[in-house]
């Protein structure tokens, strides 16, 4: 018996799993009919029906707000239907709880990590389920179970190490672990790959394979075209909160379902305008810190520098160091041609420097505040007179932004942690746009974001490099910094490596300097 087969086991005796297990494959096994979510006058998922087969692999994809964490959160009981059915190997079911939904193996691996940061990558594996003994928790037996899953599975993490010692990355495949140990039935990846490096991403692959082998239904919810066609066997489309096609995958193209999915074709995704080059505004010589050892770049008005690397190669923790977010230990930052210190982010801001992070949940947004408090927060000074705000002047600038973004919302009231994953990423940039800054650090911009507002973000960077600012975009997706990046440069080991003019150096070469091949 491998680690997998041994911790799953322990949940063998739901009758709801062996009643999905005699599910024959490609025959029904969740059905939903009309279902449909309101909040008040907001439909967020308007009647969709929607059928999805034991043993298969099938997508989801679907701008953001179509629906997709509505439907995801309905599925896995975290918030109950306003109307609809909905059918579990041909039998009515409410799914009105988590644990409703985990009882008959419906488990979800989410974009955002929803772990317990300060415990074991063990102890997360095993939360709600751990090992007791005489009414005392067994954490050595469960640290030995947790590896042998974590081994079995390919993916070369400790058990026994905190979960905040992880990458980003790393944190996603203990939650992959955790959903896949659990006897799952019907698991659920939400953006499973937005933090993974391409090696982690080929486990991920495996894994799900392996999983459909096995007999477990799997919904893949991606952005990224090539990996819906590389593994799902349907793809369903949402638009507009409701569900408006299922193809068979080799019966469509991209074309097709970019075209499904916003009521419209996009005949370039990457927006690139001939915009001059003006005076240098940010020129960095020998930088070094925590993760990165002697960097030196500029950029100039006008101009998109892009930062590639896998995950921990030192892009992330550069931008931070040059941020003043992370302590500096040698090297100088020019500014506008002047040497200047950053030693905190506040001088940063103040230089006219702005930070988009990896992050925007843990580092962009306060996330129970509204949105229009979100967007003013980096110029309130500016709104108030004294101690008193000028709300006129707030909400004028918060709307502004809200409409020259599109972000879709009802009012600037609204919370950002009820926006979709694309709109928070526009309420990052908008409170920045509102600070007016002439260099703006871009880390992984479009993670979890669709092609649609991915178009409408490169168009937002060829409007700020016209304003005469300068672009620093970090991205793990090497076709984004490709086709955008003026001048591109590769990271590995926490030292740049190589260096490119746009499209100068193919695809392959870019991507061997940062594997190291």
């Amino acid at each position: 018996m491998n680690g997998l087969e041994e911790v799953a086991h322990r949940h063998d005796d739901s009758a709801t799993l062996k009643e999905a297990n005699r599910i024959a494959a490609g025959t029904p096994i969740l059905e939903l009919k009309a279902l449909q979510k309101n909040y008040g006058y907001v439909q967020a998922l308007k009647p969709a029906t929607l059928t999805f087969l034991a043993g298969e692999i099938h997508a989801i994809v679907g701008e953001n707000g179509a629906g997709k964490s509505t439907l995801i959160k309905l599925l896995t009981g975290v918030i109950k239907r306003t109307s609809g059915e909905i059918f579990w190997c041909g039998n009515p079911v409410a799914l009105a709880t988590p644990n409703e939904a985990i009882a008959r193996g419906i488990n979800a691996v989410h974009q955002e990590v929803v772990l317990c940061q300060h415990l074991t990558v063990a102890a997360n594996m095993f939360l709600g389920d751990e090992v007791n003994r005489n009414g005392l928790m067994r954490r050595k037996q469960m640290e030995r179970m947790a590896q042998a899953v974590l081994d079995d599975l390919g993916f070369g993490l400790p058990a026994e190490a905190p979960l905040n010692s992880l990458t980003i990355g790393q944190q996603q495949l203990v939650a992959t672990a955790r959903a896949a140990m659990r006897g799952t039935q019907f698991l659920i990846f939400d953006e499973p790959t937005a933090y993974l490096t391409r090696q982690e991403s080929a486990q991920l692959f495996k894994l799900i394979r392996r999983l459909q082998a096995e007999g477990v239904t799997i919904v893949y919810i991606s952005h990224r075209m090539e990996e819906v066609f590389e593994l799902a066997d349907r793809v369903s489309v949402l638009r507009d909160g409701t569900h408006v096609g299922t193809r068979l995958i080799g019966e469509t193209n991209e074309d097709e379902l970019i075209a499904l999915m916003i009521n419209r074709s996009i005949e370039q995704i990457y927006h690139k305008e001939e915009i001059p080059f003006g005076e240098t505004i940010l020129d960095v010589r020998g930088l070094s810190g925590p993760g990165f050892d002697d960097i030196s770049l500029s950029v100039k008005a006008g101009q998109i520098v892009g930062l590639y690397g896998l995950i921990g190669a030192g892009r992330s923790e550069f931008a931070l160091g040059l941020y003043g977010r992370q302590p500096t230990t040698a090297g100088e930052i020019h500014w506008m041609g002047k040497k200047v210190d950053i030693s905190n982010e506040r001088a940063a801001m103040e230089l006219g420097i702005a930070l988009a992070p990896e992050s925007r949940r843990d580092q962009g947004l306060c996330l129970n505040m509204p949105i229009g408090f979100n967007i003013n927060l980096p110029v309130f000074n500016r709104l108030s007179l004294g101690p008193v705000i000028n709300r006129a002047e707030e909400t004028a600038n918060a709307d502004k932004q809200i409409r020259d973004l599109s972000i879709k919302t009802p009012s600037r009231r609204v919370t950002a942690s009820s926006m979709s994953g694309g709109n928070q990423q526009k309420i990052v940039i908008g409170k920045w746009l509102s600070h007016g800054a002439r260099l703006f650090i871009f880390d992984e911009p479009t993670v979890g974001v669709d092609v649609g507002t991915k178009a409408e973000i490169y168009r937002l960077f060829a409007k700020l490099l016209k304003q005469g600012a300068g672009i620093i975009l970090i991205s793990s997706y090497l076709p984004e910094v490709y086709e955008l990046a003026d001048r591109l440069h590769v990271f590995r080991g926490g030292k740049l490596v190589s260096s490119h003019d746009f499209h100068a150096a193919t695809h392959e070469e870019v991507l061997g300097k940062a594997i190291g091949t």
